[in-house]
């Protein structure tokens, strides 16, 4: 049975609690409350606070994939891959209401991408191990347009399939608030953070302020975790002005189209766009989902928009693969997520840093969790409530989160 999860209950728990903390998240993006309900979970007495709505952010505003990055093979990075795809395992049983495996067909059009694709998804399938949603294999251009007949057929000579899987992310995110809740954590929704306390030039706790009465909140916390995403670097700025910036924030946007042009349960993927990505077409709820771009940015907004010369691209890229080619008047609607990615040396664009995180520890004892994905939220969060917990001198306790 769920505890409550009305916000004046929550604001209720967070000012009649012992005090201080064990640990006091901020965020409360994926990220963020991955991190609270394992540390929750473990018996640590955590509480988050957000900004905004729980998930304004990426968080609510992604691909809808639960995946392994079929990409990043091409750039070896195989580490991430093995673990991605491990989590997208964990995340399908333990979320089969909101995560299903998800068929995805490559279709092919020139004779050399059979055998380069059928060899990539192979390799994909090996490294999901014991956590595979299902085997690849080539399909004939009859099967590819059977399973997808809006398809363009002019030159289609056969298609390769491979599973992923698909999720709502919003209802996830909501999900692990009420989780995290339930297991005893505090999580309250507009609470922008404004300070961060000190004691003999140690983090102590965090100053914050109720967005609804203007009320100061302050809170006491034996370790303080930054997990806000693409907003990182504002927090680190709370406690050194001078910190570096480690956040290179890029957008993903995209397009939401009537159904007809994917009437069917299987997804494609446009393999190679033109600067050298990948996009997706996804059924999604009786429409179409389309994305994603990467596009820099010089600072991450609170509410995203796609540029237009995002949207044209994503049309663009699209069109050639499919029979009736996607207009501007189709498109019922448009979104754009921001990624945190984190910066790599002088890496020139964004969709070459990686998407693995980082957990970092300032000389303070702040502690900041950067980068990642989705996908990979609950492995982000282990690594986190680790360290947090070793640098709050907190008794050590293993997670509880595979199951």
């Amino acid at each position: 049975m769920l505890t409550d999860c009305n916000r004046d209950a929550q604001l209720q728990r967070l000012e009649g609690g012992d005090r201080p903390w064990d640990i006091a998240v901020i965020g409360g993006g994926a990220t963020g409350v991955g991190v609270a309900v394992d540390a929750a979970a473990r018996g640590y007495r955590v509480v988050l606070l957000e900004q905004n709505d729980f998930g304004k952010g990426t968080s609510s505003r992604s691909t809808k994939l639960i995946h392994g990055g079929l990409r990043y093979l091409q750039q070896g990075r195989i580490h991430l891959v093995r673990e991605a795809l491990h989590e997208r395992g964990l995340l399908c049983k333990n979320a089969p209401h909101l995560v299903h495996p998800l068929q995805t067909i490559v279709p092919l059009y020139a004779a050399w991408e059979g055998p380069y694709y059928a060899l990539g998804v192979k390799v994909y399938d090996w490294l999901s191990g014991n956590q595979s949603l299902g085997r690849s294999r080539w399909l004939s251009r009859g099967e590819v347009l059977k399973a997808i007949p809006t398809l363009e057929p002019h030159g289609l000579r056969g298609g390769v399939s491979y599973f992923d899987a698909a999720f709502d992310d919003a209802r996830l995110l909501i999900n692990l608030v009420q989780t995290c809740i339930d297991h005893g954590g505090v999580c309250l929704s507009y609470a922008p953070v404004r300070e961060l306390t000190k004691q003999s030039g140690r983090i102590s706790g965090l100053v914050a302020e109720d967005a609804e009465t203007g009320k100061t909140l302050r809170i006491d916390a034996r370790v303080v975790v930054n997990a806000t995403g693409p907003f990182s670097d504002q927090v680190q700025r709370l406690d050194d002005q001078a910190a570096d910036a480690r956040i290179a924030p890029s957008q993903g946007a995209h397009l939401v189209l009537n159904r007809e042009f994917l009437p069917s349960a299987a997804a494609i993927i446009v393999p190679r766009t033109h600067d050298g990505r990948v996009i997706f077409a996804i059924p999604w709820h009786q429409h179409v989902l389309v994305g994603t771009t990467d596009t820099p940015l010089e600072n991450a907004p609170l509410d995203p928009r796609p540029r237009q010369s995002e949207i044209e691209f994503l049309l663009t890229e699209v069109a050639p693969y499919l029979a009736r080619k996607p207009q501007l008047s189709d498109i019922r609607a448009v979104f754009a997520g921001v990624r945190p990615l984190v910066r790599a040396g002088n890496a020139s664009k964004t969709a070459n840093l990686s998407r693995d995180h980082v957990v970092d520890v300032s000389p303070t004892g702040l502690v900041s969790i950067m980068g990642g994905k989705w996908t990979t939220y609950r492995k982000m969060a282990e690594d986190c409530v680790d360290l947090a917990a070793r640098v709050g001198n907190l008794p050590p306790k293993p997670c509880q989160q595979k199951r």
